[in-house]
């Protein structure tokens, strides 16, 4: 019976800590993503592998307002006028 528990018990440890380990894969990829936004071809692929393979990104530590303008100014690249303001404005009022 004890035997029985703890096997339990260890599964359910393994399977809480893969789970959280997805998840963090998965903000992973949607950050460097999001990043990627304008990169094209080996480029893209190059920034993905090198944005993938670094340090796990941070949930909780929140963008500055200075890195948020940074980066939609890098997702902004190429756009012109009001689809531009537009962009930047509806970019920086998101949170996060």
């Amino acid at each position: 019976m004890r035997h029985a528990i703890a096997v339990i018990a260890a599964a359910l440890a393994l399977s809480v800590s893969v789970s959280s380990h997805a998840s963090s894969q998965t903000d992973k990829m949607t950050a460097c993503n999001k990043q990627a936004t304008g990169k094209t071809g080996d480029d893209r692929k190059a920034f993905m592998s090198q944005c993938l393979s670094s340090a796990p990104v941070a949930a909780s530590a929140p963008m500055t307002q200075q890195q948020k303008m940074k980066d939609c100014n890098k997702q902004a690249t190429g756009k012109t006028g009001d689809d531009r303001k537009a962009f930047m404005s509806s970019c920086l009022s998101n949170k996060g």
